[in-house]
């Protein structure tokens, strides 16, 4: 009689038991397909932010293009007085949009658009320490350590980049060649490829450039340190009396610059001028609490400007 009693009782438990488990298998795969529903949803506002951030800077890129070439129309020397110079602050698009009547910015998601344009012939090139021979050139050599030595990096730091650069651009089979040459950096940043620390990175980062070919400083356009490391014999105070006097008039020709320095000073045009092919466009794209940086390298001929590199950089909104 007792075992009658209790048999079912288990039964009732295992079945209790088991319906428990199937429940708790069906809430947990009903959660996983919830949750992947909500990924895929969130993968794809991210992606759609992404892509319109993208096609946002690309407008601003051809905008930034636009002006170079409307300015290339003066065909005078390149100054820091022209349009191209004016940073656009952060603006609303939909205050761009709203000119259109035929587009309608109701209802998107708000984006925010900043960019500027930057002269790199302000800064020293440093491709130019290699000489068409392939030779590290002794006068740029000493114009990048008197550079250097004016914003706090060693100076021997110098003859490192000019070797590691000798290496690099040596074609194969050339005698300057290593057996094992380092890759070309594009970037300043990529300079710590050949050894160069991260604080004498951070201080170069202002004052020299890698362009693809070698090109003269724009005194027109140059900080004080890049000019006075630029034209042999002038001192960082003759270096600023040019930067107050462009302020004030810019440099139409070199000649202009010359009757600034000392009588012992020449400025060598193959080294220094007043005008400039290559430009640095920024563009910054903020569309809800996403941030899309780009930052694009031109060039200038004649009235066509031409996009050599292009690097962008996503980054979350917010300190830090």
């Amino acid at each position: 009689m007792r075992r009658s009693f209790f048999l079912p009782c288990r039964e009732r438990g295992a079945a209790l038991l088991t319906a428990m488990l199937v429940v708790v298998l069906v809430s947990t795969l009903a959660s996983a397909m919830v949750w992947q529903q909500w990924r895929a949803v969130q993968v794809e506002a991210a992606e759609r932010a992404r892509t319109q951030a993208a096609w946002i800077l690309t407008g601003a890129l051809d905008w930034a293009r636009l002006i170079l070439r409307e300015d290339a129309r003066n065909d005078g020397a390149t100054t820091l007085s022209e349009p191209w110079a004016t940073p656009l602050a952060e603006a609303r698009l939909s205050t761009f949009l709203a000119a259109d009547k035929n587009n309608n910015a109701e209802g998107g998601p708000e984006a925010f658009l900043s960019g500027s344009i930057a002269d790199a012939q302000s800064r020293y090139n440093l491709r130019n320490l290699i000489d068409e021979a392939g030779a590290i050139a002794p006068v740029e050599l000493a114009c990048l350590k008197r550079l250097f030595e004016s914003i706090g990096v060693a100076p021997e730091s110098a003859a490192r980049i000019a070797s590691a650069l000798r290496d690099a651009l040596a074609p194969i089979g050339a005698p300057q060649r290593s057996e094992s040459p380092p890759l070309t950096p594009r970037n300043v940043s990529q300079l710590a490829w050949l050894g160069i620390d991260s604080e004498s990175l951070r201080r170069m980062q202002p004052y020299v450039v890698i362009l693809p070919v070698r090109t003269t400083v724009n005194v027109n356009t140059a900080p004080r340190e890049v000019i006075a490391a630029a034209i042999e014999g002038l001192d960082i105070g003759g270096a600023e009396r040019l930067v107050q006097t462009r302020q004030r008039t810019p440099f139409k020709s070199l000649d202009d610059a010359q009757k600034l320095l000392p009588a012992t000073t020449t400025a060598d045009p193959v080294r220094v001028g007043v005008m400039s092919s290559f430009f640095e466009v920024r563009g910054r794209i903020r569309l809800e609490d996403r941030v899309l940086e780009e930052l694009s390298l031109v060039e200038r001929r004649g009235l066509e400007v031409i996009s050599l590199q292009r690097q962008r950089y996503s980054l979350r909104d917010g300190p830090g």
